[in-house]
């Protein structure tokens, strides 16, 4: 062996956990006899210890990549394809026998990526055979480019990291199943067969009538929202609900001839000329398709666990309950809530928190040497940007580099070298930097006010303006070089100047308008010389630097993975969707079949990265299953556990690392500084003792400044009439109003009644009831109602009680001045603003009289009074506090934000301003451009997200950065043409770049915001804890451990049995039993499925009693109660009792409450298993992680009543009608009243197709001009944009920031066994087994 060998061998003895290096003194040893010394067996150790053998075996992998990647699924022959395999394999096969020889086959397979080579090669032979037999296994073909996980470090540090993290991602995984499957056995136990209920006709109207009518009522062909109906009384949908026939655009009202339905049809004449069809759908039958083609229901488990999964991924969920509440009931929302929180706000979030917090330990001991038989990225990166420095150094060296200006003539020498040193002076100076800072301002204010339609004279202007900005930067250019010479080109910021500045240039010299138009855009990211002045926002920068950094390889690794996933789905899935014409519930009414397919590469891995998204992945779904199976669904759950729960979960763990290691930044948190919160003070806070040290230094000030002024009063003889108003204030600064002092009578008699508790109370009270009436207001209250004059005398009453509370507070604190006058509390102002609104709302009222919207902007703020109920509640003020004191740092990011939005705003309208319009009429199949459409007499119309200008394109780019609709606008930008040209589909795949660079940064920010809220969530914890410093209790295990000492020897043997493990063992695998059991029923059971269900539950139950009736006997009934999975057993008993008791009497008819209620409750059962697994880590981290969110759920409910009475009086008249269709809002989802309002809400809160409603409430009012907002379109983006950031990028981040905060309290706790340590004493006379969870 060479020295280089072994040189190499002793580097490569790291290969992450669970595997083993070759050694060197069992290396020689082979399987087949060869010698140590032999030629054959050196020359396969140089082989497998060559760097270039690894870039070969890299090549032959990128190879196989690319022949994979121009698989045509739709042609039958793939000749190249199979002889490329057939290589490949031979390859690796020849590899496999080399290391085998040069190392032993025994060492060999101590590496574990040896053994995963010999799988994927065994895995491939297989595959051989079965194709030889005529069948395939589709995921063979990305065996081979799996390989390259092995030959990549960087690569496979994050596979070994992700094996690290699979036991504790196994755990999250079980408790994630568990809850999709609990709620999955409600649902069938719910609603098996309920959304099939349809409308059909009578069984005579098809015979007496010669018409093709459907059998039941469909809305419009291939519909995709179906109508159903209910035969309970609850449901929200019946037969009589129909809407009319129409036919040709006009309603039908017409009976049919020889028929007559008095009160629902009109006979005689009729203006509309058509009979009414649908009137005869009037018998509601179990008959009809299940909805979304037959892919969401409760028929069965497995259909339910598809339904529970995709409403926990939050897309489209709101469909599914639209559906349940209409065949059942209006209350089912509470279940599709409850399993949303829990489901995705609370469950998701802890899987993604543990899988970020055991990366970031896995992380941390990573080491960064390259492993046995890989290749490094950095490594060849560098030696990559190494070489054009070693090309300039060797060109140098032949062209005389003695040579230089100053080496040259003395005279140009000494001329040179002063005038390049000043010039250098004058570059790198302040001054210059400062004018092209301003320079860059001004010329992206000139890119930013381009936009479509703009006058001539403003084309010409910023035409001249790009000219002279071109050159301006071309001049700072060439001062540069000149000054630095070729060290210029070290600075990265230098070289993408230069070529900015090279492709203007060469865009002036083409004079034309084309697509290098868009490299002005960046321009802005100039804007990053700034930082350097605003240092808080410069860190935030840095750890968006650093987060790029450690998650480059990460995204290579999400590449690689949706390359893969796109390979499998081409083999599974191409050329096999089928889908309708029109996607009529898509948000567009788009053509989905040319799009959301696997037919190409291409656009296989367009689809995949739509489903990491979750973005309309529902509907690819859907059409996967009809298609093929409804097996496709695993296809579609594997790449988002994969890759959204999992690989975007790990750059949430990278971002929250970026912030812990930033440096220390002082935080001023709730509790942790001098003042505290005081609710009986007024002002709000109470100062403590440091406000006793500045007030005395303020009075030792004012006698100095007095002996002065009396000093200079003795030297001039005279006092100035302004310095005795100035002694004046002084002296009466205490005063209120600078009249009535601390010791007036009245003003003291206001201080009693102002620090009352009973005035708080009754302050407290007039807020709950004004909350009331203010959520009983709406838009179809008629004015000159009872209602509508109770709730105006209501608002009136309350102007005057809260205008009276603010003179009494006012009268007692002072107004402005003063040291806690009324005005140094923003609660207080905020109260003084409502009361002057109020004020001058009655005003206008009294004014003019029976006209209450003359003035409606002063009615919004009425809703902003539930926030005083946050100044009188301090445990939610103390968390409101504290996330204001987080604004600064959010503030931060909202500034990156909003550069990222700008840049992206500005390049979108360079590229696509004026090509987002398109022809609506009838077949516009041949219209071309805008005059062929207004030539056929159709609308060329403009659509709702455009980038005609810098607003429109921010409102755009802000809903694609939401992740809702950006896949619609993304297919628009590849539609756009041209300006006044019809769209062409699929026109420019180049626009592919511009839209998923967007989302791939938009994840990286929108982690940053998590970044944020977690570290200053911790901060303040850390500050609050200590400030508290809470002393643990600590419990007289003795006596605790001893209270089974005097037992009789019956009960002793008793509490032995409660206390052995295989008691448990066997409650456990019963209960699992049954909840299998359960998950076997299915819609139209049969009886003896049934009948043998209903025995099951017996026995069980049967079993459930005698263990609670043991535990009484063996722990003592009061000891029993003490922990809280025994009051669960007995819940749980107690309910199975009561559910056999009412089924036996069969009184389901006479009480009220569904006897499958009672039925649903026997699935606690199965959180009797969670208790003797390793899961109870999880559920200790969700616990404390809900008693944290308790303050935010508080939060939530304020800022959801506030935009809901907002959106009441913003949107409350907005109708839809089919003539005037809405792409978000209907009968569900609206603001006519304050409680849809609150769904409403809670819909866009989740992501759920928000852009739709906000479509709908910026559209163009109709012609009679109903349906309409009373107030200005721009109100509904800043209404929409602010509640989207407040509740989707604060607040449930601010969840996540307890689920981290959770997981690290119960990391400190330890195990969290309630173990039952048995004296030395006990243990020697009694040798009783006990349980760690004893009894439990």
């Amino acid at each position: 062996m060479t020295k280089t060998d072994g040189h190499r061998m002793k580097q490569s003895n790291t290969a992450g956990p669970g595997d083993q290096q070759p050694s060197q003194t069992s290396a020689p040893v082979v399987g087949n006899g060869l010698k140590p010394i032999s030629l054959v067996h050196q020359q396969c150790l140089k082989l497998v210890f060559s760097h270039r053998f690894n870039y070969i075996s890299i090549l032959v992998i990128l190879i196989s990549c690319f022949v994979q990647g121009v698989f045509q699924p739709c042609k039958q022959e793939h000749l190249i394809q199979e002889i490329v395999v057939c290589f490949v394999f031979t390859y690796f096969l020849a590899e496999m026998v080399i290391k085998m020889v040069a190392l032993g086959i025994r060492d060999c397979l101590k590496n574990n990526w040896h053994k995963f080579d010999i799988f994927v090669l065994c895995g491939e032979i297989l595959d051989f055979l079965l194709e030889a037999w005529g069948t395939h296994i589709e995921i063979c073909y990305v065996f081979s480019p799996m390989r390259l996980f092995g030959r990549v470090h960087e690569m496979r540090m994050l596979v070994t990291m992700f094996l690290d993290i699979l036991p504790m991602l196994g755990n999250v995984l079980i408790l994630y199943v568990l809850i999709i499957y609990i709620f999955g056995i409600v649902g069938v136990q719910l609603w098996a067969g309920d959304l099939r209920y349809r409308c059909f006709l009578e069984e005579d109207i098809l015979l007496l009538y010669n018409r093709s009518l459907s059998p039941y009522y469909v809305s419009m062909p291939g519909e995709r929202v179906p109508f159903i109906c209910s035969l309970e009384k609850n449901g929200m949908r019946h037969c009589r609900d129909i809407p009319p026939y129409r036919e040709d655009g006009n309603t039908c009202l017409l009976a049919a001839p020889q028929l007559y339905i008095p009160g629902d049809l009109a006979t005689g004449t009729n203006v509309s000329g058509c009979v009414n069809w649908n009137a005869y759908y009037n018998v509601c039958r179990s008959m009809g398709e299940n909805p979304n083609m037959g892919c969401i229901n409760f028929d069965n488990i497995g259909y339910a666990w598809i339904a529970i999964f995709q409403a926990v991924t939050l897309e489209g969920w709101t469909d599914i309950m639209y559906y349940v509440m209409d065949s059942h009931s209006y209350l089912s929302f509470v279940y599709f809530i409850i399993f949303t929180i829990i489901g995705s706000f609370i469950i998701m979030n802890t899987c993604a928190v543990v899988i970020a917090t055991h990366y970031s330990e896995a992380k941390a001991a990573d080491t960064a040497e390259p492993l046995f038989g890989t290749v490094s990225l950095k490594q060849f990166w560098r030696t990559l940007r190494s070489w054009p420095a070693q090309l300039y150094n060797s060109l140098r060296f032949r062209w005389n580099p003695s040579y230089s200006w100053s080496s040259g003539t003395p005279l140009m020498a000494r001329c040179w070298s002063p005038f390049q040193r000043r010039l250098k002076e004058l570059v790198t100076g302040d001054i210059f930097s400062k004018v092209i800072i301003v320079a860059i301002f001004i010329n992206i204010l000139t890119i930013a006010v381009e936009h479509h339609n703009q006058p001539q004279v403003m084309t010409t202007t910023l035409q001249i303006c790009n000219i002279l900005f071109t050159a301006l930067f071309f001049l700072e250019m060439m001062l540069k070089m000149i000054a630095l010479g070729w060290t210029y080109f070290q600075d990265w910021s230098n070289i993408f100047n230069f070529a900015i500045v090279i492709i203007s240039l060469w865009e002036l010299g083409a004079n034309s308008d084309n697509r290098l138009s868009v490299i002005r855009a960046f321009r802005t990211l100039r804007l990053g010389r700034l930082m350097h002045f605003l240092p808080y926002l410069h860190r935030q920068l840095l750890v968006l630097k650093r987060t790029l950094e450690e998650a480059a390889m990460l995204c290579w690794l999400l590449l690689f993975g949706i390359f893969l996933l796109s390979i499998v789905g081409m083999h599974l899935f191409g050329c096999k969707i089928q889908s309708l014409d029109a996607d009529y519930n898509a948000k567009n009414f788009d053509v989905i079949d040319k799009r959301k397919n696997f037919d190409t590469l291409l656009w296989s891995m367009v689809t995949v990265f739509q489903v990491l998204t979750l973005d309309d992945w529902n509907y690819v779904l859907y059409n996967a299953m009809v298609s093929t199976s409804v097996w496709a669904a695993v296809y579609f759950v594997i790449i988002i556990i994969l890759g959204k729960n999992v690989i975007l979960s790990i750059l949430v763990g990278i971002v929250v690392k970026s912030f812990q290691n930033q440096p220390e930044d002082p935080l001023q948190c709730p509790g942790s500084g001098s003042a505290t919160l005081n609710p009986n003070v007024p002002g709000g806070t109470d100062r403590g003792p440091s406000n006793s040290e500045s007030n005395s230094g303020q009075i030792k000030s004012v006698q100095v400044e007095e002996a002065d002024v009396k000093q200079t009063d003795q030297d001039h003889g005279s006092v100035s009439w302004m310095r005795k108003v100035q002694r004046w204030v002084q002296d009466r600064e205490d005063w209120s109003f600078y009249l009535l002092s601390p010791q007036n009578r009245f003003r003291q008699f206001c201080k009693n009644l102002v620090f009352h508790k009973k005035f708080e109370v009754a302050i407290l009270i007039c807020i709950i009831i004004n909350c009331i009436t203010i959520a009983l207001e709406r838009p179809a209250i008629q004015p000159g109602s009872l209602e509508r004059g109770i709730l105006d005398r209501s608002s009136t009453f309350f102007s005057f009680v809260f205008l009276v509370e603010m003179l009494l507070k006012v009268t007692v604190l002072g107004l402005v001045f003063g040291k806690e006058s009324y005005c140094r509390s923003l609660w207080n102002i905020m109260a003084c603003f409502l009361v002057v609104t109020s004020g001058v709302d009655i005003a206008i009222l009294l004014v003019t009289p029976g006209k209450r919207s003359s003035l409606g902007i002063l009615n919004i703020p009425h809703v902003l009074r539930p926030l005083r109920m946050v100044e009188r509640t301090p445990k939610l003020r103390l968390t409101v506090e504290a996330l204001l004191r987080s604004v600064k740092p959010m503030g931060n990011i909202i500034v990156i934000c909003g550069i990222f939005f700008f840049f992206y705003s500005i390049l979108g309208v360079q590229l696509l301003k004026g090509k987002f319009y398109h022809c609506v009429g009838g077949n516009v199949t041949t219209i071309t451009n805008k005059s062929d459409c207004l030539s056929a007499n159709y609308s060329w119309v403009l659509k709702e997200y455009n980038f005609d200008n810098l607003i429109q394109a921010i409102i755009s780019v802000f809903v694609m950065y939401s992740m809702d609709g950006w896949v619609n606008l993304m297919y628009d930008g590849l539609d756009a043409v041209g300006v006044d040209q019809q769209p062409v589909v699929n026109y420019n795949l180049w626009m592919l770049l511009y839209f998923i660079s967007f989302i791939l940064m938009s994840f990286i920010l929108l982690d940053m915001f998590i970044g944020v809220m977690v570290e200053t969530f911790h901060k303040c914890q850390l500050e609050q804890r200590k400030a508290n410093d809470p002393e643990s209790e600590q419990q007289n295990e003795t006596e605790e451990l001893t209270y089974f000492y005097h037992y009789s020897p019956l009960r002793l043997k008793i509490h032995s049995i409660c206390t052995n493990e295989a008691l448990e063992y066997f409650m456990s695998a019963v209960i699992l039993l049954s909840v299998l059991m359960m998950g076997a029923e299915h819609y139209e059971n049969p009886g003896y499925v049934k009948e043998l269900l209903e025995w099951v539950f017996y026995i069980l139950t049967i079993v459930l009693v005698l263990e609670v009736l043991l535990k009484f006997i063996a722990f003592g009934f009061m000891r029993f109660l003490k922990i809280g999975w025994n009051v669960l057993d007995i819940v749980v008993v107690l309910v199975s009792v009561i559910s056999i008791i009412l089924t036996e009497l069969k009184v389901s008819v006479k009480i009220p409450i569904n006897p499958s209620i009672f039925r649903v409750v026997r699935i606690l059962r199965l959180t009797q298993v969670l208790k003797t697994t390793k899961i109870k880590f999880l559920l200790r981290t969700i616990i404390k992680t809900l008693s944290q969110v308790g303050n935010i759920g508080l939060l939530f409910m304020f800022f959801f009543f506030i935009y809901a009475a907002l959106g009441v009086e913003l949107f409350g008249k907005l109708e839809c009608s089919p003539d005037f269709p809405c792409l978000g809002l209907h009968r569900h989802t609206n603001f006519e009243n304050f409680g849809v309002a609150l769904l409403t809400l809670y819909k866009v809160s989740t992501g759920d197709n928000w852009n739709g409603i906000l479509k709908d409430t910026m559209r163009e009012c109709q012609s009679d001009n109903r349906g309409c907002s009373s107030y200005p379109s721009w109100v509904s983006p800043i209404f929409f944009a602010s509640f989207v950031i407040i509740v989707q990028f604060v607040l449930v981040n601010l969840v996540v920031s307890a689920v981290f905060q959770g997981l690290e309290d119960s990391k400190q706790d330890g195990g969290g066994d309630m173990s039952r340590k048995v004296p030395p004493l006990l243990r020697e006379c009694r040798p009783i087994q006990v349980h760690p969870v004893a009894s439990g």
